[in-house]
């Protein structure tokens, strides 16, 4: 053990802070609410942690975390008989773990297959120690509601695992049997889901992380105990080049979010532990190699020269100060300031889905750079729509052709979202085209310049004529269209007032649409009337015959 294992410090025996209301027991200081969130009962937490004798010391919180009956509540129980026998009024004397016969008192355990524990508790009692250099420190225990019971989700299990985490300064990580990939990839999700919360510095987020492998059952790869538990936790966590990627970042982020990193082996405490449901918890019923990695794992945790003291950026943290830092942290957590966890399998529906739609993009991006990308010549809007309707129904044939997992409902809101997405690209490619409409582009300045051109010519006319006040306001008109055709022109290549730059060219296609055009439409008819007029020739007269028939004159 590293860290705190190399301090040589004493305590001075005192009594733990009296529990506040009908005597010691588990206070729930984080509750289940509706709709999977969670509540601080501020009161409670406030009693604890603010009585006068401790809110001014410095603050150890060690607290047990993990997947759901797996021995969390049960541990800690050992931990209050240590924590009564050390710094309790006994002052250390006799035996720890106590007589044979003696059952087992403190955090509400039972056997069985169903949770007991929910949300986070805290022992009523706050035990105090004085160390060799004078330092009060407050001992807090933290129980918490195991994980992936079949009442929590993701987030409710990543918020109390990420929670815990941020308080304490030992984290155990209570693990059955081995430690195995996917107990690293839940610890890499619930740390990251409490990294996130802290918006950390460049500083190590998180301090001790203690992984605590129950019923290990290879002792003759591993002995039990902290050596046996460093030797497996190497082989997990160590990084090669020959693994894969992924998993070379999954221990990467591990060992970088926490200070201290250790393992202990634990064996099984036997049958009558396990099948026995009247059970409760005398040590005449434990098998004797559980007794004696007890009496290794607690000391190594809670004795005095052992202590971890809490640690927020470096600087240690006092009861009342951690009331605070509640407080924050759950704000984070019921606000959506963070993103919602996902399990595994949804992150790879997610993923998979997110593949089809990506392949669908493409599909519709490739067909439509063939209709008008490029250097390709403008189309028509009406043939443009045409196109984009008929490559959007490929496109969308294409995602749903794809296998995805998740199921059609789960995949309904990524089609939908790759309508909309299409529906975008197609406004763009639209721009794209417009673009190339050398017309269009040349309306507002050919609309101004014409608007001139005609007001000119009018001037000159009623100036012939002597109607000198009308020539003037047609120079007056011919002006400001010259003007606005030069204030567009400096619009346009300066990108300055871009708002009246568009108001001109709106009024260009205004009076491009409801006079010029009709005008232009009109002309054109005339000019095509006068021309096949002029192709067929005026009319032949003729005169009546005898026979009836006409004879030309």
């Amino acid at each position: 053990m590293t860290g705190g294992a190399d301090r040589s410090l004493d305590s001075v025996t005192e009594k733990p802070a009296p529990a506040p209301r009908n005597g010691p027991r588990g206070v729930q200081v984080v509750n289940t609410a509706p709709e999977h969130r969670f509540t601080l009962d501020e009161d409670a937490l406030n009693r604890l942690l603010l009585q006068d004798d401790i809110k001014d010391r410095t603050v150890v919180v060690v607290s047990v975390a993990g997947a759901f009956r797996k021995g969390k509540s049960f541990l800690l129980d050992f931990f209050l008989r240590y924590m009564h026998y050390k710094y309790g009024a006994g002052g250390g004397g006799g035996d720890w773990l106590g007589a044979d016969d003696e059952p087992l008192h403190g955090f509400s355990w039972r056997g069985g297959s169903e949770r007991e524990t929910t949300g986070i508790l805290m022992w009523s009692e706050i035990f105090k120690a004085t160390l060799d250099d004078g330092e009060k420190v407050a001992i807090i225990l933290l129980d918490t509601q195991g994980a992936f019971d079949s009442e929590s989700t993701v987030r409710d299990c990543a918020t109390v695992f990420a929670l815990s985490t941020m308080v304490s300064s030992v984290q155990i990580y209570n693990l059955s049997q081995n430690i195995q990939e996917d107990d690293l990839q839940h610890l890499q999700l619930f740390t990251e889901y409490g990294r996130l919360a802290l918006r950390a510095s460049g500083r190590t987020p998180f301090q001790r992380l203690q992984f605590l492998v129950r019923d290990w059952s290879f002792p003759y790869e591993a002995p039990y105990g902290a050596e046996g538990g460093q030797k497996i936790l190497q082989r997990r966590l160590k990084v090669s080049e020959k693994q894969h990627p992924e998993l070379q970042s999954l221990r990467k982020h591990i060992t970088s979010c926490f200070s201290e990193i250790a393992c202990f082996l634990m064996p099984h405490p036997g049958l009558k532990v396990a099948t026995n449901p009247n059970f409760d918890g005398r040590l005449a019923d434990i098998e004797l190699d559980f007794k004696r990695s007890l009496q290794q794992l607690i000391p190594m945790l809670l004795a005095p020269q052992n202590l971890v003291p809490k640690l927020i950026n470096g600087q240690k943290i006092k009861a009342k100060d951690l009331v605070q830092y509640f407080h924050s942290y759950m704000k984070i957590y019921k606000g959506d300031e963070l993103p919602e966890p996902k399990s595994m399998y949804e992150a790879t529906a997610e993923a998979n889905n997110l593949t089809a739609v990506a392949e669908a993009k493409e599909v519709y991006v490739k067909l439509m750079e063939e209709v008008c990308g490029g250097a390709r010549p403008y189309l028509q809007t009406q043939l443009l729509e045409a196109e984009h309707a008929r490559v959007r129904d490929k496109a969308l044939h294409a995602f749903h052709d794809k296998c995805k997992m998740g199921g059609d409902e789960f995949s309904l809101s990524y089609g939908n979202k790759l309508v909309q997405d299409l529906e975008e690209q197609f406004m763009q490619f639209k721009a794209h085209n417009e673009s190339k409409n050398i017309f269009k582009a040349a309306r507002t300045p050919s609309v101004f310049f014409a608007i001139a051109l005609f007001f000119y010519v009018m001037s000159g006319v009623f100036g012939l004529v002597g109607l000198y006040p009308v020539a003037n306001m047609c120079n007056l008109a011919m002006g400001l269209a010259l003007l606005t055709l030069v204030l567009w022109a400096y619009i346009r290549y300066s990108g300055e007032m871009r708002e009246l730059g568009v108001a001109v060219d709106d009024t260009a296609n205004f009076l491009w649409d409801n006079l010029l055009k009709p005008m232009y439409q009109a002309g054109l008819t005339h000019a095509a009337t006068a021309a096949a007029e002029r192709a067929i020739g005026p009319s032949t007269p003729t005169t009546p015959t005898l026979n009836g028939k006409h004879k030309h004159l």
